[in-house]
């Protein structure tokens, strides 16, 4: 039998550096550094991508996990959870068109869409890691 159990280690890993590298990507656009920008958010794609090929990959393997918190923290975990996977399905398609906005420079546009994608992006990012904290961590 394969052990799956380093899977979701790995997805928090890269969710967490997805939501380091959005930070770091909104700073150099800030002091107008845009090479470094694409660079970094690029990157950033790059980490999201592998995360959801991963996290497709693990639950194809394991299924689904259950949350075994009691009390107080199963709404927390649910509506963490819950408000998660929505934007993770509303920020695929805002990733999408962002960045297809820069790659034809249409760097106006991009920015329109970009004040949308980026605490979207970083809200599923980072409650991606609270998800496994609360899963694997802290309520096992």
């Amino acid at each position: 039998m394969t052990d799956y159990s380093i899977f979701p280690k790995i997805n928090a890993a890269l969710n967490g550096c997805s939501a380091v590298l959005l930070v770091v990507g909104r700073i150099l656009i800030a002091r107008k550094q845009r090479e470094a920008h694409r660079f970094v958010m690029l990157s950033a794609l790059g980490t999201s991508s592998l995360f959801l090929v991963s996290y497709l990959y693990y639950h194809a393997h394991v299924g689904t996990v259950r949350f075994r918190g009691i009390g107080w923290s199963r709404p927390l975990y649910f509506t963490i959870l819950i408000s998660h996977t929505v934007l993770a399905a509303v920020i695929v398609p805002l990733v999408i068109v962002t960045l297809l906005r820069a790659l034809r420079g249409q760097f106006a546009r991009h920015q329109a869409i970009a004040r949308w994608t980026f605490p979207i992006w970083m809200y599923v990012s980072v409650t991606g890691v609270v998800v496994y904290l609360m899963l694997y961590q802290i309520f096992v």
